[in-house]
Parts: structure tokens; C-alpha cells; sequence
């Protein structure tokens, strides 16, 4: 806001990226790893009104529901990008953004894993099959029921095995 002042400007928009980095533990050896994350904190001023955002990539896991229902051996899946930006009322961790979309997924993702690792995690996609659809729904969902959330874009791609494209969805409120 102090920079448009001196700019004589009617807006201002910054942006900060970061890899943002959270020790993980693997869920059955118990090794530890650190797993990074894409992080960028957007400041705006329009009309003398500024407002802050948070946006965070989490890289996860998806299983396609379909691929699992007509196969008899498996089901495919792919390693996702589900972009979260938001604006709130009050502070929000972003370990609480991260943790709240990895929740939402076939499966979250770890840096290091062992053998018993790898089983658990291809085990618990498969469990928890979603189109790239389904995860913008359910992240949207759980960013609904938290009242410190003023606006939200939720974005997901899935970096398809079996197709040379990609899945996308986006779902918004502002």
C-alpha cells in the first residue's frame, strides 16, 4: 500500500515464490525425508483495498476410478499437481494448506521411501481412486468448512501415465 502511495499508482501487485520444505515421515519404515513444495505469497492493491494471497502446489498421487473398475489387474495412476490459492480472514499455516490437499488425494507423496513404503502408498490409492475432478471437489469442500477462508481457486492436474495429455480442473469461489 506505501509504494502505490509514493508511485501515485491505483495498483500494486507482488509476488514471493519459495520452495517451502516439511520433514516427512515414511508411513511404515518410519524414514524421514524432506519433501518441497512450491509456495508463492501474492500482495495486491486495487482501488486502495489490498488483499493477500496464498498459493501452494502439493504434489500427489491419483488413481483413475475408471482405470481401477474395468481392470482386472490394477488400475493406472499419476503423479498430481493440486494448486491451492487463497485469500483469508485471519493466518493460515501453510502445513494446514499442504495437509488439508494431501488428505484429498488417492495418495499423498514422500521424497524417500522403502519397499514396505511403496506397498502401503500403492495400496492406499488404490483404495482411494479420484478423477482430478473429485480432488478439486473434495479440497473445495474442506476449504468451505474453514471459516478463516475468504476466497479460494483450487486447481488440479493429473500428469497422465497412459495419455499423451494431461487432466485438468479448477473450481472457485470468490
Amino acid at each position: 500500500l506505501e509504494m502505490v502511495e509514493i508511485l501515485e499508482s491505483e495498483a500494486g501487485h507482488i509476488e514471493m515464490a519459495f520452495p517451502f520444505f516439511v520433514n516427512k515421515t515414511a508411513p511404515v519404515s518410519g524414514v524421514q525425508s524432506l519433501m518441497d513444495y512450491e509456495v508463492t505469497l501474492i500482495g495486491e492493491v486495487k482501488n486502495s483495498q489490498p488483499s493477500i494471497f496464498t498459493k501452494v502446489v502439493v504434489p500427489v498421487t491419483s488413481l483413475c476410478p475408471c482405470s481401477k473398475k474395468i481392470s482386472d489387474r490394477g488400475a493406472h495412476n499419476q503423479r498430481s499437481h493440486v494448486t491451492v490459492t487463497i485469500s483469508t480472514d485471519d493466518f493460515m499455516w501453510i502445513e494446514e494448506i499442504i495437509e488439508l490437499v494431501e488428505k484429498e488425494a488417492s495418495s499423498e507423496l514422500y521424497s524417500l521411501l522403502k519397499r514396505p513404503d511403496e506397498k502401503f502408498i500403492t495400496e492406499r490409492a488404490y483404495d482411494n481412486p479420484k478423477f482430478v475432478e473429485d480432488v478439486v471437489r473434495d479440497v473445495a469442500g474442506r476449504l468451505n468448512e474453514d471459516k478463516r477462508i475468504r476466497s479460494y481457486i483450487v486447481e488440479a492436474e493429473n500428469f497422465e501415465s497412459i495419455h499423451n495429455h494431461s487432466a485438468y480442473a479448477r473450481i472457485e469461489k470468490s
